[in-house]
């Protein structure tokens, strides 16, 4: 069974907008929190994968927003907690 064209739409859509890193979909700093679950559901029972991939993105970000705005980027720390830190430790199933 197919995801409904609605839902499919919308989790594609907040992608990040490079070199920029805000979503596509909703301006915010990617990844926001649609993106999250997104990502979350996309890698789920692959949790080393999800943060090796977040791990990529963050040092990608970090070169783009950087070569932006030198002395504005974000540091190493929030860049750390917007994309990973949030995935870094999973929370434990209940059941």
């Amino acid at each position: 069974m197919t995801a409904p064209r609605a839902a499919v739409t919308t989790s594609r859509s907040h992608l990040p907008l490079r070199p920029l890193w805000l979503c596509r979909a909703c301006g915010a700093p990617w990844p926001c929190a649609p993106a999250k679950l997104a990502l979350v559901r996309e890698y789920a029972g692959s949790h080393v994968t999800l943060c090796l991939y977040l791990s990529s993105l963050l040092q990608d970000a970090a070169t783009d927003l950087h070569l932006l705005d030198p002395h504005g980027a974000p540091g190493p720390g929030q860049l750390y907690d917007r994309f990973i830190g949030w995935a870094a430790h999973p929370r434990p199933t209940t059941g």
